[in-house]
């Protein structure tokens, strides 16, 4: 029974998780490629409104589910104040760095939605199994199915994508959020994971972190540096377009809404190769959804064979994590 309550629980986070990641790939990819809006949005540009309505949702959404308090607190006078622990708010920074790579992922020239997501999905894919074995986490048959289909789908991408003329700044923007989801789930599987409070607890404290710490980020990186990035993102702080406006602060509550989801899903207590691949199917499929609706109504490129072929490989993971723990209860029964 209890196995079940946590099979359905990680399932409506997994489609919360599709449902706010849809409209965030596509609205970025087209405000990025000028099919929203007078012009076409630089990557960097959109960056701090995005973070900025992030943080704000962040705020409110631990307000109406009541969570503040799970987390720890100091006292200044008659205030209790929430607070990160050490670990927390380091996972906090990594979070930050995958909210912010994430967003840029999508903005490259010459590179695919479903593409980008295949590369930076099939990567945590990897590296699911290694933080189980770190942390001494039994990883079960069906968990091993789902990886191996994943993986194939990733192998689908970097072969029907021609990933060897992918730029440097992908590139180096995949590798960022490579590490920071390596070190993050480290600090999940053994901080959190467990029990409903700890769970709560882990969350709060990372997320009041992440997109606080993205929006500081941003504005030292625009006013105390130098070159295109940083004007790009001075362009993002004080002189964005504002027909664009509303859009980019849409993709940025789309965005918290799979940082909520996505979050809640990683921290199902089964191993990391359990809860990674749920996680990242319902971002691939979302991005083939998010690929579809931009072809139809913003004139954004069509699904690939290849493509196609990568997310049947995601729904023969899905099935593995949907059916496997049922098979295994069946044959218990037995």
């Amino acid at each position: 029974m209890i196995e079940a309550r946590r099979s359905a629980r990680i399932w409506l986070f997994a489609f919360g998780y599709f449902a706010a990641y849809v409209p965030y790939s596509a609205l970025t990819k087209a405000l990025s490629s000028g099919k929203l809006g007078a012009t076409p949005l630089a990557g960097f540009s959109m960056l701090p409104v995005a973070t900025a309505a992030s943080a704000l949702a962040m705020i409110a959404t631990i307000t109406a589910l009541g969570w503040w308090r799970h987390a720890d607190h100091f006292h200044i006078g008659a205030w209790k104040i929430p607070r990160p622990g050490r670990y927390t708010f380091l996972s906090g920074l990594c979070t930050s760095a995958i909210l912010l790579t994430t967003t840029l992922a999508y903005t490259f020239e010459g590179t695919s939605i479903v593409f980008m997501m295949l590369l930076m999905r099939g990567g945590v894919l990897v590296i699911a199994p290694i933080v189980d074995a770190l942390s001494g986490r039994h990883v079960r048959w069906f968990s091993w199915v789902a990886l191996g289909a994943s993986l194939l789908a990733l192998f689908d991408a970097v072969v029907t994508s021609h990933a060897l003329g992918i730029t440097w700044g992908a590139a180096v923007d995949v590798g960022i959020y490579l590490v920071a989801y390596f070190i993050r789930l480290q600090f999940m599987s053994r901080l959190a994971k467990g029990t409903p409070d700890a769970n709560r607890k882990f969350f709060v404290e990372e997320q009041m972190v992440a997109t606080p710490a993205s929006l500081v980020a941003l504005a030292v990186w625009a006013f105390a540096g130098s070159g295109a990035a940083s004007s790009e993102l001075r362009t993002g702080f004080v002189d964005l377009p504002p027909s664009s406006i509303a859009w980019v602060v849409v993709v940025g509550l789309c965005s918290q809404g799979t940082g909520l989801f996505g979050g809640l899903v990683l921290l199902d207590p089964r191993e990391n190769s359990f809860a990674v691949p749920v996680n990242r199917a319902a971002s691939v499929l979302a991005g083939l959804a998010a690929t579809v609706i931009a072809a139809r109504f913003l004139g954004g490129a069509s699904l690939t064979p290849g493509e196609l072929v990568g997310a049947a490989l995601v729904v023969v993971a899905i099935a593995a994590l949907t059916l496997g723990p049922r098979f295994d209860a069946t044959r218990a029964k037995a």
